[in-house]
């Protein structure tokens, strides 16, 4: 009864988040990084005193780690008293959770890897936000773009712009903010080239290209821009306009209304105001936007110098006769409203062509780009919204100035360390801001200011990488933690990351509403002043505010589809972090060559000659002794998966402590073998998380009876085999991880019985096993070759009858077996 009480209430916990008591623990869902900053909040509704807290193991249940360094931060909200529980002197990798007296923090994982693949799941959003062809949607829109408006000798004309990004849950697109996510797509890659994964084809949909994935993604914001500027002298900056505000349907659907049938207007750069109805911009100039184009095409020359020697020679022409535009052009291009208000208010431009001159500096040796980049550098020393209160909507942009950190990285310029002096004095701002906050958050809630909590944590981690300031860190690990749910919401702010936190499950998106798609990855607007919030116009909740206690007369967040302020993702914002996840990955990981199915491996290596013989059980165990025997008569260590109801039976106590004897690796199999996914849909789960945790847990406490330490026993076999991308999302969020038999050898055929249609005999299945090694080319270098230790009793030809010819056939092929013990603590 202890036991089951005590995993209603760890449900409770990961689920929602939401305590017993008065006290609310925010943590970083996603995980933490052993070796790094490592801070919890408490917000509490009593004035209560806090001196110590303590970590406990989620899988054991016994305390790890007891805390005492405890900062008071006074009261917050309708909060009464706040804490800083700093736990970062525990480094032992696992799954845990803190502990305040009866209250409990949802459970978090420290693991080198827990950012891994995290900048390339990024990537799913820029997928699902393309204009054109659409992977998500497997269909096009947006074909017929567009017509040319504010340029008098083609008024009216038609001009391909097809393609690039929708700005965000609308169907605009704006050079603003695509040449932005451009640039820090390429920027990322640059500086991060292990990083990402070449798992899509160009055109987005699945399937290995030779390009890894985010070239491909930054490849399509490029060509689109390259459409925008198809003449040195022709620039244009947006394409449509709030006239597409037309309520929520599929872009393939869209039927807003601009005069011209599908067409939609393509707005030319002028340098002067702009805005087709009551509402105007404030253009003063052209090189803001002549600035991003040159940053964008010079630094994608640079990495496709060798991939694409004509494309990477056009562009770099581009980059130079859009940046010498610029010149001639001084001033901010903003984009145009028309129906409503609300525009991109960018005021500055130095930003933008001092980026642009380092890096035709950076891409063709010129020195005399590195004194224009020093010189337009020196007019903007910091981002102004750094240490300010507040800012209009867009108003400096974009919102982490790279051409600081390229020219504090040449050392040879005379002025690297005034650069570097730039950078620290705009963190220095945030973190003034930041020293009264419980979550040390010093950001401006402005419209998007999730996208400032990116710029703000690229800054920090630039500024460190160059300088080995550690100054910064318990920020910067603040920061990153608040967009993984360390938060006065407990909300992670990125949908669908982690798969098991509490991310946006409502977010102000025509695609999540109208075709149920979730549109992984999107980083959402974040947290905005109440005094923007409720001001905006056409900004209705459509249910109660479940964030009630959360919320201050200051600061909201919604989780509300009717709420575009706060919960619409956009693709700039999405863009920005990809530098900073790669910058986090492990990518030395020595698994790194593991092929997974569905996020489970099922094959590790295929460069190593090892083979991990794996058996499974859960009602036979028939065939276990001569297993058993089998294996040590070899000298083989093997790996068993078992379910608890087998773990629990009377019947096979004796066989699971002899395997456990003779140091055989014993892991979980599922408490009572239930079937995770549907056999015809895989997709569709037959088992929600509640009850994949009670079951799992059950299998762990059975085999803690039999005196197995389930922190060694972390790798596990699902069920029937059979299980999804979210099954495997959910183990990885409990430390666990999932893996399967590698396909071909059909060694898991031996539970089949002569009546069924899929019956295989032994003598077949040892056949397959000598194709598979000697079809594939890299033999069963890595293969999980599974078996069971029973089959029923209609099953006569037992395979463990043959197992001793299978291990002399491959041993005498030079493979050596291997048990998972060494895998035990890497996930």
């Amino acid at each position: 009864m202890k036991t089951r009480l005590w995993i209603i209430l760890m449900l409770s916990v990961l689920l929602s988040g939401k305590s017993v008591g008065k006290n609310y623990i925010r943590i970083n869902q996603l995980g933490y990084l052993p070796k790094t900053v490592k801070v919890a909040v408490i917000l509490s509704e009593e004035n209560i005193p806090l001196n110590s807290f303590q970590i406990y193991d989620f899988f054991t249940r016994q305390k790890v780690f007891d805390g005492n360094k405890i900062t008071s931060c006074g009261n917050y909200g309708q909060f009464t008293t706040t804490y800083r529980l700093d736990f970062t002197s525990f480094t032992k990798p696992g799954s845990y959770y803190i502990k305040v007296g009866v209250d409990e923090s949802p459970v978090f994982r420290l693991s080198d890897g827990v950012y891994n693949q995290t900048a390339d799941f990024l990537l799913r959003y820029m997928r699902e936000q393309r204009s054109g062809y659409n992977p998500v949607l497997k269909d096009s829109c947006h074909t017929q773009d567009g017509y040319i408006i504010y340029q008098p000798e083609k008024e009216g004309q038609h001009i391909d712009v097809s393609g690039g990004w929708h700005d965000a849950s609308d169907y605009l697109q704006y050079v603003t903010t695509s040449a932005n996510a451009t640039y820090q797509l390429l920027f990322a890659y640059e500086q991060h080239p292990a990083a990402f994964n070449d798992l899509y084809q160009a055109n987005g949909l699945p399937g290995a290209n030779g390009t890894p994935d985010i070239l491909d993604e930054a490849l399509w914001g490029v060509r689109w821009l390259m459409k925008m500027n198809p003449a040195d002298s022709i620039l244009y900056n947006q394409l449509a306009d709030d006239r597409d505000h037309a309520g929520f349907r599929p872009p393939t659907k869209d039927n807003a209304d601009y005069g011209k049938g599908k067409e939609r207007p393509v707005y030319f750069c002028t340098g002067k105001p702009q805005g087709l109805f009551k509402h105007q911009n404030r253009t003063t100039g052209i090189a803001s936007t002549a600035g991003k184009y040159a940053s964008v095409f010079a630094l994608a020359s640079k990495i496709f110098q060798n991939r694409d020697t004509g494309l990477s020679t056009l562009l770099l022409h581009k980059a130079k006769a859009a940046y010498e535009f610029g010149k001639v052009h001084p001033g901010v291009c903003q984009t145009a409203p028309c129906k409503s208000p609300y525009f991109y208010e960018e005021d500055n431009w130095t930003d933008d062509m001092e980026l642009a001159a380092v890096q035709l500096y950076k891409t063709t040796g010129n020195r005399q780009y590195l004194t224009d980049a020093i010189d337009f550098g020196r007019q903007e020393p910091v981002t102004p919204w750094m240490g300010a209160d507040t800012a209009r909507h867009y108003q400096w942009y974009p919102f982490v100035n790279l051409g600081h950190y390229l020219l504090a990285t040449d050392k040879k310029n005379g002025a690297h360390k005034e650069f570097i002096s730039n950078l620290k004095k705009g963190i220095d701002n945030v973190a003034r801001k930041a020293a009264n906050s419980p979550f040390l958050y010093g950001i401006p809630n402005i419209w998007c200011s999730n996208n400032l909590v990116a710029a703000m944590l690229t800054q920090c981690h630039l500024y460190n990488k160059l300088t080995g300031d550690h100054s910064y860190l318990e920020m910067e690990a603040a920061l990153r933690d608040w967009l993984f749910g360390c938060n006065p919401w407990g909300k992670c702010m990125i949908v669908g990351l982690p798969e098991w936190g509490d991310y946006p499950r409502n977010p102000h998106s025509a695609i999540s509403k109208e075709l149920k798609i979730r549109i992984d990855g999107g980083l959402v607007d974040g947290p905005v002043y109440n005094s923007i919030y409720s001001n905006l116009k056409g900004l209705v909740l459509l249910h109660p505010d479940q964030y009630v206690k959360f919320q201050t007369s200051r600061v909201v967040y919604h989780d509300d589809l009717g709420d575009y302020s706060t919960n619409e993702p956009t693709m700039d914002g999405t863009a920005s972090l990809s530098y900073y996840f790669s910058s986090l990955q492990n990518n030395e990981n020595p698994d790194s060559h593991n092929k997974e199915v569905q996020g489970a491996i099922c094959r590790f290596n295929p460069n190593k000659k090892v083979i991990y013989l794996s058996f499974s059980g859960h009602q036979f165990a028939n065939e276990g002794a001569m297993i058993e025997q089998t294996l040590k008569k070899h000298k083989i260590k093997a790996n068993f998966f078992f379910t608890g109801d087998f773990y629990r039976n009377p019947a096979f106590k004796t066989l699971i402590h002899q395997l456990y004897k003779d140091g055989h690796y014993l892991g979980p199999h599922s408490g009572q073998h239930p079937l995770y996914a549907d056999w015809n849909k895989r997709d569709s789960l037959l088992i929600d998380f509640p009850r994949f945790v009670d079951d799992l847990n059950d299998n762990y406490e059975a085999m803690k009876q039999d005196g197995i330490n389930p922190d060694k026993a972390r790798i596990f076999l699902p069920p029937y085999e059979w299980y999804n991308q979210t099954i495997s999302n959910w183990c990885q969020g409990l430390g666990v991880q999932l893996i399967n038999f590698t396909p071909g050898t059909y060694s898991n055929a031996d539970y089949t019985i002569p009546s069924e249609k899929n019956y295989r005999t032994s003598d077949f299945i040892v056949n397959k096993i000598k194709e598979a090694e000697q079809s594939d080319p890299h033999g069963l270098n890595g293969a999980v070759l599974l078996m069971h230790i029973g089959a029923d009793p209609h099953r006569t030809d037992l395979l463990c009858q043959r197992l001793d010819d299978i291990i002399r056939y491959l041993q005498y092929k030079g493979y050596r077996f291997e048990r998972f013990s060494s895998y035990s603590n890497d996930f």
